[in-house]
């Protein structure tokens, strides 16, 4: 096991999805590495446990489709040899054309691939400097007090600051299933994979006047800050006018009520929390209101008048740095390249992109350690198109970014959308598949150990 003294040793800050999927690439080449996680000696706003690679908000790891991004994401990442997508498909649950999983069975299993890997080291404190030698920094949305003046000093004071929100988790045999249904949206997946709770014009209409008036959490004076687009709350969503959350998370389209056989006029989905079934998260409810007012008011939906609430939402601090102007295609900083910045730090948001982050920052270990020039992903994969977007200085006001079809290259020769997303998956994999055999010895570790975790 490498010690503070080992000279080649990579020191990666932040045992979240990137730190650990930076550790186990790096191990499974022959180099030790030192990983930093401060909890339970130090705790986290938004996190309930110690363990590793937890997650803190959704537990779906979103679309399998491979003409969606996300699809592509996953497939990409396979192709790279990725712990946390073999993780995730050992422990998943079931959610229509996505992939969710147990989240306690998900990061119980990281924290133990990590923890009985002899060349990683884990240590349980909190960083609050940046050693000499390689370092990956993935100390992710909630960088600690502790390390972020060395952060700071490293990348300059200009970092940008937001906050994000999670949905609230109900009891499965609290759900009155007289009421809701189950089904998945188009009948995709095995038709149960989803809990629905209808509502009718009225309904919706007083559950969005309660919503809008409700009682939030106050912010502190540096929580006013920018919102991220993509978790925004769903108070924050309805404000924006009285078909937001109709259009958006509440949209009906695709479902039919077996109680009406039409129909509603919004649905709220609930996505299975674990493999028992026994909880469930409101899709698309992440919130900053009091937890008072999330028992109020979410009770206000058919079929969860009598919910148990296992967990509220919770609206937490994200913290990314500006990558376009700081981080080199391999996510070393430009001014610093010993250092390396992944996952959410770096501004690519998601849970699969923040992994991603973590096996793009060890390969460029990797390629240093053995004299080589980082070869950057095809922009034509779905991650080689995020991490392009992320680190091109001509990307001006910078938000986090998810992989999405849109800075992905087009495809105009192709008129339909639906074919047209076909057309950029199929390329997207065909550019994977020839990267990889470019570099099959590079990838091969790590394709063959997470083929042994994976079902």
């Amino acid at each position: 096991m490498p010690s503070s003294s080992t000279p080649d040793a990579v020191t990666v800050i932040g045992a979240g999805l990137a730190g650990s999927e930076a550790a186990w690439q790096l191990a499974l080449r022959d180099i030790p590495v030192r990983l930093f996680e401060m909890r339970p000696s130090t705790a986290s706003p938004a996190h309930h446990t110690d363990a590793l690679a937890e997650l803190v908000c959704s537990n779906s790891f979103k679309s399998l489709d491979a003409a969606t991004a996300p699809g592509m994401l996953k497939r990409e990442m396979e192709a790279l040899g990725s712990l946390i997508v073999a993780v995730a498909r050992a422990t998943a649950v079931p959610a229509g054309a996505a992939l969710a999983v147990d989240r306690e069975a998900f990061s119980a299993m990281v924290t133990q691939v990590i923890e009985s890997h002899p060349l990683i080291e884990l240590v349980r404190t909190e960083a609050t400097s940046i050693p000499d030698g390689d370092v990956i920094l993935a100390t992710g949305p909630l960088t600690s007090p502790g390390i972020e003046p060395a952060i700071s000093a490293l990348v300059g004071g200009d970092r940008l600051a937001f906050f994000d929100a999670a949905a609230p988790i109900v009891s499965a045999d609290s759900i009155d299933m007289t009421v809701a249904f189950p089904a998945s949206r188009y009948d995709k997946g095995e038709g149960a994979d989803y809990i629905n709770c209808p509502l009718n014009r009225e309904q919706y209409d007083a559950f969005l006047a309660a919503l809008l008036t409700a009682e939030r959490v106050i912010p502190k004076a540096f929580e006013q800050k920018d919102l991220f687009q993509a978790c925004q709350p769903i108070e924050e969503i309805a404000r924006c006018g009285p078909d937001a959350l109709r259009f958006g998370a509440m949209k009906p389209v695709g479902l039919t009520d077996p109680n009406t056989g039409e129909r509603p006029w919004a649905v709220l989905q609930l996505r299975a929390e674990n493999r028992a079934l026994t909880a469930y998260n409101l899709v698309g409810c992440q919130t900053n209101l009091t937890f008072g007012e999330q028992r109020r008011i979410f009770s206000m939906i058919p079929g969860l008048q009598d919910a148990e609430f296992l967990r509220y939402g919770v609206m937490h601090r994200n913290t990314f740095v500006d990558a376009p102007r700081l981080l080199a295609p391999d996510l070393s900083v430009r001014t610093e390249p010993r250092v390396r910045i992944a996952g959410q730090l770096s501004g690519t948001e998601g849970y699969l992109e923040a992994a991603a982050g973590g096996i793009v920052a060890a390969l460029s270990v990797i390629d240093a350690r053995q004299g080589s020039v980082s070869v950057p992903l095809p922009a034509d994969t779905a991650l080689g198109s995020l991490i392009a977007y992320a680190t091109d200085p001509e990307t001006t006001r910078y938000q986090p970014m998810h992989v999405n079809i849109g800075i992905m290259p087009p495809m105009p020769s192709v008129r339909s959308k639906r074919l047209r997303r076909a057309a950029v998956g199929d390329r997207a994999a065909a550019a994977i598949e020839s990267y990889v055999a470019l570099h099959a010895e590079t990838f091969a570790p790590a394709r063959s150990a997470a083929e042994g975790i994976a079902p």
